[in-house]
């Protein structure tokens, strides 16, 4: 499976209905839209009434990414606000479970995060419950930063992981990703790519999505 899900955080957020129509008329799968907090990382982005507006002008998938500490307080808002699919920090949850299951009784999607320097094997009690795992490939914060290499390392463990587990489980990768590192992302296992910059600040974002997938 090869799919592309958007990072909004590089879109022009003065012209934002403006590259959501953009985006739905390409051939990307999903809207990505990071929430930071400014305490669990040092950015602060947006919160539930923006996504709300996203909601209103998108027509695929909010794949939503709480960078946020406590996010299963959250839960019943960003589902209010229009996610499809939200994610949640293991760094961030106490009760990742509980979390978890929370996500699920609200009709969405859930997905569990780990920052780069999390090892894939805490997810080895977790993982058969999520529907999604998505590997931070920078650390979380900020948007343009470089690409970790060790990610294609973790990828592998992480498919091994999910086909012994839960086949089904699709794994994400965010942060710096590119045309030149998502066939080798692709080929080590992922399923979908997040793309900011490389969509946003391209020439042709469109033709950059359909090359991505390609």
């Amino acid at each position: 499976m090869k799919m592309v899900s958007p990072s909004l955080l590089s879109a022009d957020f003065g012209n934002l209905q403006r590259d959501i129509e953009m985006l739905n008329a390409s051939e990307c799968d999903w809207l990505h839209v990071d929430v930071m907090d400014g305490i669990f990382v040092p950015n602060i982005s947006f919160g539930q009434p923006i996504v709300k507006h996203i909601k209103k002008h998108a027509q695929k998938p909010l794949d939503v990414h709480l960078m946020i500490m406590d996010p299963g307080r959250y839960v019943a808002d960003f589902k209010e606000a229009g996610a499809d699919i939200l994610t949640v920090h293991y760094e961030a949850c106490t009760h990742l479970d509980r979390t978890i299951h929370a996500i699920h009784d609200a009709g969405m999607k859930a997905g569990v995060v780990l920052n780069p320097h999390t090892a894939v094997c805490l997810l080895e009690d977790i993982v058969q419950e999520c529907d999604m795992v998505l590997l931070m490939s920078v650390n979380p914060g900020f948007g343009g930063q470089k690409y970790i290499e060790n990610t294609y390392n973790k990828v592998r463990q992480l498919r091994a992981l999910c086909d012994r587990k839960n086949p089904k489980c699709l794994i994400e990768v965010d942060g710096g990703v590119n045309l030149q590192n998502a066939p080798l992302l692709y080929e080590a296992g992922a399923d979908v790519l997040v793309a900011g910059n490389a969509v946003f600040k391209s020439a042709d974002p469109q033709k950059t999505i359909h090359d991505m997938k390609q």
